[in-house]
């Protein structure tokens, strides 16, 4: 089969490797109708985060068909169409049942092999899905299959991030960044009832993007801190949403930050340290959460939103390539090139 294989920072290449076989009795093989490029995926192609062997497959969000299922799994069947999240679980250990299946002590993230031990990921014509009927969720007929993708990964993730803020209806509520999961994140503040919901960005097709999403865009470069408190009374948001994953995101997350607000961070941090004390938190009563979203347990309740079509997800997608195109994918999301946000991969 064709797939996306990881070789060295920035050396993404189409390739033919061997077609995945089930390796377990709980495991299904799908067939890709649909992959995409993630911003995480980015920190490998970087070179930020190291480890992945040469030759493992890449990519964690799919959507596809299941072509063939092991010799214990009774609740899918060959046909049906389904969304992974980007990780699998086991539906039963103790992270699994307390909700928290992004840390189920079975499951694994696809893309990821080292010293030859993982999983491989999903841009590719074929994937194995172990804890197969755990993790896969199936997609109602009605959803297109675009906006179905985004349920496993960055919807799931964005309303994350807003939901694990926890802030009272009618509250100020600040995005920082407007890809993709900044934009599923608007979404999210949105449908939990904040009063107001500013996005923070510097490139201009984002802002835009943010702005059809439903949010107020502020541009970067314009000293939002600035545009905040004076449209704020002073006063600063209610919480921020931080879906960049960087020092400099952390450290305006909290200027903009009113006393007793709270921080919501998703984006994938790889710095040491914090880029704010002790003491500056302490000095703002600061709430502060993060970790990587359970996908698997919000990606039910995101397919029914996005069955109500309330939000334009489809425009999410800038680019829509095949596998032989993916590593131009990879270097256009990554260098913002062509007015790109987001590159759906249909194998």
């Amino acid at each position: 089969m064709r797939a996306l294989t990881f070789h060295a920072p920035r050396d993404v290449r189409c390739e033919t490797v061997p077609d995945p076989r089930l390796l377990g009795p709980r495991d299904v093989i799908l067939r890709v109708e649909l992959a995409a490029i993630c911003g995480s995926d980015l920190h490998v192609y970087r070179g930020h985060e190291e480890g992945l062997d040469q030759g493992t497959v890449m990519g964690h969000e799919v959507l596809g068909e299941v072509v063939e299922v092991g010799r214990e799994v009774r609740r899918l069947s060959r046909g049906d169409r389904v969304v992974a999240p980007f990780t699998t679980s086991c539906g039963a250990c103790r992270p699994c049942e307390d909700g928290l299946t992004a840390r189920c002590l079975h499951g694994e993230l696809f893309g990821w092999v080292e010293g030859g031990r993982g999983l491989h990921g999903v841009q590719a014509e074929l994937v194995r899905v172990p804890l197969a009927e755990a993790t896969l969720v199936r997609v109602p007929a009605e959803l297109a299959p675009e906006e179905a993708l985004l349920a496993g990964d960055v919807l799931s993730t964005g309303y994350f991030c807003a939901d694990a803020a926890r802030f009272a209806p009618g509250a100020t509520v600040v995005v920082l960044g407007c890809g993709p999961v900044g934009l599923m994140a608007i979404v999210g503040a949105l449908e939990l009832r904040a009063g107001r919901v500013l996005a923070v960005d510097s490139v201009p097709e984002r802002l835009a993007l943010a702005a059809r999403f439903g949010a107020e865009p502020v541009d970067l470069c314009a000293d939002p801190v600035a545009f905040l408190r004076e449209h704020t009374d002073g006063r600063g948001a209610d919480c921020v949403l931080e879906v960049v994953g960087s020092p400099s995101a952390s450290r305006l997350a909290l200027d903009l930050l009113r006393a007793g607000g709270t921080i919501s961070a998703v984006g994938v941090h790889t710095e040491e340290r914090f880029a704010f004390t002790p003491g500056e938190a302490y000095d703002k009563n600061l709430t502060y959460v993060a970790g990587r979203c359970p996908a698997r347990r919000y990606a039910p309740r995101m397919l029914e939103l996005l069955g109500r079509g309330r939000h334009p997800f489809a425009a999410v997608y800038s680019h829509r390539l095949g596998l032989e195109e993916g590593p131009r994918g990879y270097r256009i999301f990554d260098e913002k090139l062509e007015g790109c946000t987001k590159v759906l991969l249909a194998p």
